[in-house]
């Protein structure tokens, strides 16, 4: 007798198809431009998700550096590290971040947006951000979003 449901495809290395996205975040606010990228780079945007697979595309953001945050945050965040050292604890704040290196504010989000397990490295390396509009990877592009 023939079984009544259907099961689901399982999902292989080989069947997954890579495609590249570019964000425009110039003007935007960060939060709600890094849900959708984080989206991207783990796949749940595919009919052929899987949790335990990395499934997802590359992301490409330009114009980092005009990114915005709403509200009083632009004066009020702080991200800090620690070394594990006595007083090893370094704090910088949004705009010293934001002068410095802005592609490290929407890497942060981002990462701070993946789930928490060993594919996040290998879905974080499919991320590019540049600060402004130039980047290497014209060829490749197939969608474009201005987010």
């Amino acid at each position: 007798m023939a079984s009544l449901t259907k099961s689901t495809p399982t999902v292989r290395e080989k069947d997954i198809q890579r495609e590249w996205y570019v964000y425009d975040v110039k003007g935007k606010i960060l939060g709600r431009c890094v849900t959708d990228i984080s989206r991207k780079l783990i796949g749940k945007h595919k009919v052929l998700y899987s949790p335990h697979i990395d499934s997802g595309d590359y992301v490409v953001v330009i114009n980092a550096k005009n990114v915005k945050l709403s509200g009083r945050k632009a004066l009020q965040k702080i991200y800090t590290r620690y070394s594990g050292y006595p007083s090893g604890l370094r704090e910088i704040s949004y705009e010293r971040l934001m002068q410095k290196d802005p592609r490290k504010i929407i890497e942060h989000a981002v990462s701070g947006m993946l789930p928490k397990n060993k594919l996040r490295s290998q879905r974080m390396r499919r991320l590019y951000v540049f600060p402004d509009n130039k980047h290497p990877y014209e060829g490749k592009l197939k969608v474009t979003h201005s987010s």
